[in-house]
């Protein structure tokens, strides 16, 4: 049987990864994983999963919630370290 930590290792993005996008659409870290392999895949996808991370930092922000601010943009750090065409405005 295929558990989710296989699925997760499977997928293009980190576990980190994974649950700023599960955390940002309310989803399980199954789903989220689905959604966010599935982006990586088509057109200007990595470049929206940036957007959601970006937007977890925004509301972490207007929330006084500095530490998760932080964490996040480690993962968004780390995120475009490992995806640079996920950045704003490549192509």
């Amino acid at each position: 049987m295929i558990t989710l930590e296989d699925v997760e290792d499977m997928s293009a993005l980190s576990r980190a990864e994974i649950d700023a996008l599960s955390e940002h659409e309310h989803l399980s870290a199954y789903d989220a994983t689905l959604l966010g392999e599935y982006m990586m895949h088509v057109h200007h996808g990595p470049q929206k999963v940036n957007e959601m991370i970006c937007d977890d930092i925004r509301t972490a922000l207007h929330a006084d919630n500095v530490p998760q601010a932080h964490e996040l943009f480690a993962v968004l750090r780390a995120f475009l370290a490992e995806h640079p065409d996920a950045a704003r405005g490549a192509s």
